[in-house]
């Protein structure tokens, strides 16, 4: 049994859905129940549904609904989730280039956490992550579950650009660029994916509900892939999850 949300406006065309007050599966699962059977209503009034760590912003047409209505709406598909089956969620396997180059921090990474570079490779790639949810830039995914033994804190002075694919450590979480832009986590590889991409549909690679596995390659690996994605000839590899919701 879940607790109730709660309601608050955001605006004149948005609804937040306040589900919890911290990172947790359980408040995730809630947030992916409530999502699904919103988009299963296929209602015409609601436009986008962004989920987040602990809420949700539904935006709204409120030409068509009003605040007051969408929010009964929302509280009867709110008691109706505690029985939902949620669609297995899948894993995506991101394949990730460590060193060679691609790995600017990830001597450092070791030392800060007395490891060995191959050490801090098989701990982050040994386990699936959860993609809680994606925001700061486009597609950028914050994932659950990084191993505390390469917990590494931020770089002091952020870099002005960061190259797309590259993946980094900050703090306890771990992520992956999907555009150039600033930053200030400790790189560690490159994957050769294009996690956004405007041309592309959807142009957004990772969804909030999915796992995500990095699958260690070599730079041979590395530049076939690129080659593939360039010429429209790369598959996505997806798996089912195995592991405990």
């Amino acid at each position: 049994m879940y607790e109730k949300a709660k309601f608050l406006s955001s605006g004149d065309s948005g609804l937040i859905l306040e589900v919890g007050n911290r990172i947790s599966k359980e408040v995730n699962r809630k947030i992916r129940a409530l999502c699904y059977c919103i988009e299963e209503m296929q209602l015409s009034e609601v436009i986008e549904i962004i989920p987040t760590y602990t809420t949700i912003l539904v935006l709204y047409n409120p030409l068509i609904i009003s605040y007051e209505e969408l929010s009964k709406k929302l509280r009867d598909i709110e008691k109706s989730i505690d029985d939902v089956q949620l669609p297995p969620p899948k894993v995506v396997h991101i394949p990730t280039l460590y060193g060679d180059g691609y790995s600017t921090d990830l001597k450092y990474v070791a030392e800060h956490n007395e490891l060995t570079m191959e050490e801090v490779i098989n701990i982050h790639s040994s386990r699936d992550y959860l993609v809680y949810m994606l925001g700061f830039t486009p597609g950028f995914p914050y994932l659950g579950g990084m191993s505390e033994r390469i917990s590494t804190p931020r770089l002091e002075n952020p870099r002005e650009k960061i190259p797309a694919g590259s993946v980094g450590i900050a703090g306890n979480q771990t992520g992956i660029y999907p555009i150039d832009s600033p930053g200030g986590w400790q790189l560690i590889g490159r994957t050769p994916l294009k996690l956004f991409d405007p041309k592309r549909e959807p142009s957004v690679l990772l969804k909030a509900g999915e796992y995500l596995r990095f699958q260690p390659i070599c730079k041979e690996e590395y530049e076939v892939i690129c080659k593939e994605i360039k010429e429209n000839k790369y598959e996505i590899k997806k798996t089912a999850f195995e592991g405990d919701e």
